[in-house]
């Protein structure tokens, strides 16, 4: 079970290895937080009124097509986006919105979802989100709440049978050790780096890195993963930074994804090179 904040982080986090294990047989389940409502244009070719004006069904078709390439299920908890804020000082979120949901209420959804859906191991966000979106953080929160909660009976009553997902694991998508060597691959080749700026201005923590526990190689499932993001096209342009790489640089330079094991309930040892390591 993959635990995402809005339509299309599904697909640029962790959608390779998703791919993968779908194709191993493993049944794969997207929770979606929110419906990405207040969500940015990002491709200026869908940057249009009539867009506009219907961008939640737009973003739920683009859900649909991206579920149907990754070949995952994929469920939405129904909590409405809380946009990005942006400003010196930042203004207030919106009233009712996820960002603004006490936890313990927002994660209920959550807990009956894991008890029908019975989990083996869960992904979500970091506990700063992976960058600071207040639904990000929020997903983090819900997520990390379920997890405790879904096996303990007393809480949740009505809410299905208590179950106890194994393991636990934060994305590591956008670590600076592969925005690095995807970098000094494109340059090698002499090609243009997209990265050359944000590297020069990272100032991320410097033990990010270094708590990627698992690697899982699934750079064969690499073009999967752009297909399912592509059809995010309010999101994504393909003549964007996301693109600006070639595929077969990503698969030479960094043909993992990469993931923090967090909480494990059963034996494992890291580093590890499956999300099932400890349960096959």
């Amino acid at each position: 079970m993959h635990v995402h904040a809005h339509p299309d982080d599904e697909s640029s986090k962790g959608a390779a290895s998703t791919a993968r294990y779908v194709a191993e047989g493993v049944e794969v389940l997207v929770v979606t937080c929110t419906g990405g409502e207040r969500g940015s244009i990002l491709n200026p070719k869908m940057d249009r009124p009539d867009v506009l004006a219907n961008i939640s069904e737009i973003r739920r078709q683009e859900m649909d097509a991206a579920r149907e390439i990754l070949g995952i299920e994929q469920e939405w908890l129904g909590f409405v986006d809380s946009g990005l804020p942006e400003g010196d000082p930042l203004p207030p979120l919106p009233e009712g919105c996820f960002g603004l949901m006490p936890v313990e209420k927002a994660a209920e959804p959550l807990v009956e979802i894991m008890r029908r859906f019975r989990p083996h191991v869960v992904t979500t966000y970091d506990e700063n989100g992976g960058y600071p979106h207040p639904d990000h953080i929020m997903c983090h929160k819900i997520t990390v709440a379920a997890f405790e909660a879904a096996a303990d009976a007393t809480r949740y009553v009505g809410s299905g049978e208590p179950w106890q997902p194994l393991k636990l694991y934060y994305h590591h998508s956008f670590s600076r050790m592969r925005m690095l060597a995807l970098h000094e691959a494109m340059e090698a080749r002499g090609l243009e780096s997209p990265y050359r700026e944000w590297l020069a201005e990272w100032d991320g923590d410097k033990s990010w890195d270094d708590r990627i526990t698992t690697r899982v190689e699934c750079a064969e499932y690499f073009p999967v993963r752009d297909r399912a993001l592509l059809a995010h096209a309010t999101q994504i342009d393909p003549d964007g930074p996301w693109f600006a790489v070639p595929l077969e640089v990503h698969q030479q330079a960094w043909p993992t994804e990469d993931y923090e094991l967090v909480t494990s309930h059963v034996p494992t040892q890291t580093p590890e090179d499956d999300l099932f390591a400890g349960l096959r």
